[in-house]
């Protein structure tokens, strides 16, 4: 048997269920999983809460529709919720709380009794308050059970002909505002249209710019690494960074690396 015959296995005796889907490869398989275990009795739950970037919210969308599970978008504001503006190190805590109960009344609203997510078991590896939100709150992590690492989720998607197979890893933007300074819309608006300069400007797919007031870290896949030597688009670069108000325009040396807003 598979992995992916295990997922959907995990699924065959369940009755319905709602599937957090982020837009990112992990939720995406389990929402594919989901759909060939249960059909329509599997739903996929996308939520703009207004710290998600455009093209996530666009991505959760389009893969749902390659997948052909029934698909609901639901809004809310983060920036409302005091505890996660304040950004302190439990952050994705209350953001995963608070996504927490918007699912619940979702799945009381369907009838249905089961919320699952994307988490995979290398995600416990690293320092995540959000998953232990989603765990209180009774969400189920199907690739964690199953001991599913993020390589063999990429290779179920490639073998499922998932567009976004390869599609980096990502977060939501305030996760690029070091932990202790207020996120706000400004901020949140500033380093989405920096991050879309950036990509266009040189083609890569993995960016963050990180947000340090007048600083922007702008942080690139160490495997693309090589098509920032442009010194025009460089210059470029900077020109437009500037006009979005930041007054340094800094890339970081060593890459991409997830976490990295707060090493500084």
């Amino acid at each position: 048997m598979t992995k992916f015959d295990e997922l959907v296995s995990w699924f065959s005796d369940k009755d319905r269920v709602i599937v957090a889907l982020s837009g990112g490869v992990d939720s995406a398989v389990v929402a594919y999983a989901a759909k060939k275990a249960l059909d329509y009795n599997a739903i996929a739950i996308t939520a703009d809460y207004k710290t998600l970037s455009d093209e996530e919210i666009e991505s959760a969308k389009n893969v749902a529709k390659e997948i052909g599970i029934k698909h609901k978008l639901i809004e809310y504001n983060e920036l409302k919720n005091p505890n996660f503006v304040k950004n302190d190190i439990y952050r994705c805590f209350h953001c995963r709380s608070e996504l927490a109960i918007h699912l619940r009344e979702v799945a009381k609203h369907e009838d249905v009794k089961l919320i699952v997510d994307g988490t995979n078991i290398d995600d416990l590896d690293d320092f995540r308050p959000g998953i232990i939100a989603l765990k209180q709150n009774g969400v189920k992590s199907p690739l964690v059970e199953l001991s599913i690492k993020k390589s063999e989720v990429r290779q179920i998607a490639n073998s499922l002909n998932l567009s976004i197979f390869d599609k980096p890893s990502n977060a939501c933007l305030a996760s690029r505002i070091p932990h202790g300074t207020e996120v706000t819309s400004d901020k949140l608006e500033r380093i989405e249209m920096a991050e879309i300069i950036v990509k266009k400007l040189f083609g890569v797919k993995q960016v963050r710019v990180r947000d340090h007031d007048e600083i922007a870290r702008i942080e690139i896949g160490r495997d693309e690494m090589f098509l920032l030597f442009d010194q025009n688009k460089l210059d470029e670069l900077d020109g437009e960074l500037k006009k979005l108000g930041y007054k340094f325009v800094a890339v970081e040396a060593s890459g991409y690396k997830t976490g990295n807003i707060n090493v500084i």
